[in-house]
């Protein structure tokens, strides 16, 4: 309780102080055919220097990257989201958990098996980051990747 507690005002911090609004991350989407009807979707994330973007095993505590994909009749899934990067790994002592995430950039990948016709895939994704003095609050964007 302690640890969700905290977390919320880590998270309000920016609000309470008059912040600016930021945004660390900025993402890039794109898909690369594979054959066989099946693509690779690619959400890169890229961070700006001093933050960090939580991984999808975050480590208890922060809001962890998720991804969601409409249900789509003519798009199945295959596999999980890879992620590909640079993790690291640190015990945060405000979260009094180890936590993954990442610095600079990571790529996320889905593939997808599409049927003929099927021009966009579609979801959206939740994330979290913080630096070394506050955490923003969980952030949800949709998106549309192109095949």
């Amino acid at each position: 309780m302690k640890k969700l507690l905290f977390a919320s005002v880590l998270m309000m911090l920016p609000f309470l102080g008059g912040a600016q609004i930021l945004n660390p991350v900025k993402w890039m989407y794109s898909a690369k055919k594979s054959g066989n009807g099946e693509y690779e979707l690619h959400m890169k994330a890229t961070v700006q220097p001093g933050w960090h973007l939580y991984a999808q095993d975050a480590g208890e505590g922060p809001i962890p990257t998720s991804f969601k994909f409409e249900g789509n009749d003519g798009m199945e899934r295959v596999g999980v989201v890879k992620e590909i990067g640079k993790i690291k790994k640190t015990y945060d002592r405000n979260f009094a958990s180890v936590l993954s995430y990442y610095e600079d950039t990571v790529d996320f990948v889905q593939r997808v098996k599409v049927k003929p016709g099927t021009q966009i895939v579609k979801g959206s994704l939740q994330y979290m980051v913080c630096d070394d003095k506050q955490c923003l609050p969980p952030k949800d964007v949709d998106f549309e990747v192109k095949l």
